[in-house]
C-alpha cells in the first residue's frame, strides 16, 4: 500500500514538472525569438567593425575617410572616345597662336644658392644649359650654339670702340696711324685689322628690368624699348633678343631679326618680384651672346641694361657679371629707370657695369627721356670702329690683361672696353683642334 502511494505520488509530482516545462518553454520560446531578432543584426554590425579593423590594423586616418566618402570614379570611356580625343586636342592646340618661348637662363651659378651634401652624379649634358631653338630660319641666320666654332686664331684680339669729341659728337674718320694702342702695357706685335664699321653686324640683348620697383613707367619703357628694337636691327646682317629679370631672368624672345617677334618678346614681360640683375648680365653673355658668330667675319656683341641698378635676387656679384661680359667681348649699355632727381646706389653700379665693358651709362631725368636714351645708343653702335691685333708677349694662362688706346689728338677720347681675360691652355687647345 505504503509503496504504491509512493509511485503514485511521483507519478503526479512528474506530471506537475512536465506541465511546469512545456509552460517554461512556451514563455522562453518567444523570449529567445525576441533577443535574437536584436541581437542578430548586432552581432553582424560587430562582426564588420572587427573585421575592418582587422584588415587595417589601426582606425581609418581622417584622409582615408574623406577618401571613402568620395563618389566612385566613373568608368573609362570607350575605346573609340579615347583614340578621337587626343586627335581633338592636337587640333585645338595647332588652332592656338604661337607664342615665344619661356626659358629661365641657367647662368652655372646655382650651387652657388644651394650647397648639396653628397649629391647625386649628374649626367654631363645636364649641366648645359639649354637654348631655345630659333623658330624659323631667318632667325637662325649669323648665330651659333658652339662656342668653338669660330674660326680665328687664340691669340687675337678684337677690340671695338668709339671716338668723340670734346662737345661729345661722334668723330668716324680717323686712321690706325690716329691711335696708340697697349696691350698689357705693351705694344700688340702687330694690327691684323683696323676699320670704321658702322654696319658691322650686331648681336644685341635688350634685358628689361621687370621687379616691382620699376611697376609704375614699365609700361612706357616697354615701348621705349621695342622702337629702339625696330630702328636698331637690320634684318639682313643683325639679330637680337629679349630677357626679362625680376627674381630670375627668363628670355621672351630668343635670337631673332624678325620685329614683330621682338615686340611681341617685349610686351610678353610682366612686372613683379624681386631683381636679379647680375644673374641676367651673366647669364645674357654666358649662354647666349659668347656663342654668337657671324659669317662676315667681325661681329659687335651688346647689351642694352634698362633697371633701377638695385640688386636682391643674385647669385653671383657683380664682379661676376662684369668678368663674364669682358670674356664674351661685350659693351653694356645701361639705362636708369631712377627718376628721383639724385644719383642712387643702383645709377652708381650700373655706371660701373657700363665703364668696365666699354658702354655708357644714361640717366634720364624724366621717364619721357628714355627714348632719348635708346636714340644715343643707336647713334654709337653705328659710329664704331673696330681693331684685331695680335699681343706681345701672350700666354694662355686665363688671366686678365688691360686694354688701352688713346687718340694721338688729345682733343678725341676714346671710350672702349677695359680689357680681356686671356683663354686657358685647355680652351685654346680645344679652339685649335675646331679650326
Amino acid at each position: 500500500m505504503i509503496r504504491g502511494a509512493r509511485v503514485l505520488l511521483a507519478h503526479q509530482l512528474l506530471d506537475e514538472r512536465m506541465k511546469r516545462c512545456v509552460e517554461a518553454d512556451i514563455i522562453v520560446f518567444p523570449m529567445r525569438v525576441s533577443r535574437s531578432v536584436w541581437i542578430a543584426p548586432l552581432a553582424a554590425a560587430l562582426a564588420v567593425t572587427v573585421s575592418a579593423q582587422d584588415g587595417a590594423g589601426l582606425p581609418s586616418a581622417p584622409s582615408a575617410t574623406l577618401e571613402q566618402q568620395r563618389p566612385p570614379a566613373p568608368p573609362p570611356p570607350p575605346p573609340q572616345a579615347q583614340t578621337t580625343a587626343p586627335a581633338a586636342e592636337t587640333k585645338a592646340e595647332q588652332a592656338k597662336p604661337q607664342q615665344p618661348v619661356l626659358e629661365t637662363l641657367d647662368p652655372k651659378m646655382r650651387p652657388r644658392a644651394v650647397q648639396q651634401v653628397n649629391p647625386a652624379p649628374q649626367p654631363e649634358h645636364a649641366a648645359q644649359p639649354q637654348t631655345t631653338p630659333p623658330q624659323d630660319k631667318n632667325d637662325a641666320k649669323g648665330s651659333s650654339d658652339n662656342p668653338f666654332s669660330i674660326v680665328v686664331p687664340v691669340n687675337e684680339v678684337n677690340v671695338v670702340f668709339v671716338v668723340t669729341d670734346k662737345h661729345n659728337h661722334y668723330v668716324k674718320d680717323l686712321k690706325e696711324a690716329d691711335f696708340r694702342i697697349l696691350d698689357n702695357n705693351k705694344p700688340p706685335a702687330n694690327v691684323r685689322n683696323f676699320a670704321s664699321e658702322t654696319n658691322l653686324p650686331l648681336r644685341v640683348g635688350l634685358l628689361v628690368d621687370a621687379s616691382n620697383s620699376i611697376r609704375d613707367r614699365f609700361r612706357f619703357e616697354q615701348q621705349a624699348a621695342i622702337e629702339f628694337l625696330n630702328q636698331i636691327v637690320h634684318p639682313d646682317r643683325d639679330q637680337a633678343f629679349v630677357i626679362g629679370f625680376d627674381t630670375t631672368p627668363e628670355i621672351t624672345q630668343d635670337f631673332t631679326n624678325n620685329p614683330e617677334k621682338l615686340a611681341s618678346g617685349v610686351r610678353l614681360l610682366r612686372p613683379g618680384g624681386g631683381t636679379a640683375l647680375y644673374d641676367a648680365v651673366y647669364g645674357a653673355c654666358h649662354d647666349k651672346l659668347i656663342k654668337t658668330q657671324s659669317n662676315r667675319g667681325g661681329l659687335r656683341r651688346a647689351i642694352i641694361l634698362l633697371s633701377d641698378g638695385e640688386d636682391n635676387q643674385s647669385r653671383v656679384t657683380r664682379d661676376d657679371a662684369i668678368e663674364e661680359a669682358q670674356r664674351a667681348e661685350v659693351v653694356v649699355y645701361t639705362i636708369s629707370t631712377n627718376v628721383s632727381g639724385t644719383k642712387s646706389r643702383g645709377d652708381k653700379i650700373l655706371e660701373a657695369i657700363a665703364n668696365a665693358t666699354g658702354g655708357r651709362a644714361f640717366f634720364p631725368f624724366k621717364i619721357e627721356e628714355v627714348s632719348d636714351a635708346f636714340s644715343q645708343i643707336q647713334e654709337e653702335l653705328r659710329s664704331q670702329y673696330a681693331i684685331s691685333y695680335k699681343p706681345a708677349d701672350f700666354a694662355a694662362d686665363g688671366k686678365f690683361r688691360s686694354i688701352d688706346i688713346e687718340a694721338l689728338n688729345k682733343k678725341y677720347k676714346v671710350r672702349g672696353r677695359k680689357g680681356y681675360f686671356a683663354p686657358r691652355a685647355e680652351r685654346a687647345s680645344a679652339a685649335v683642334g675646331a679650326q
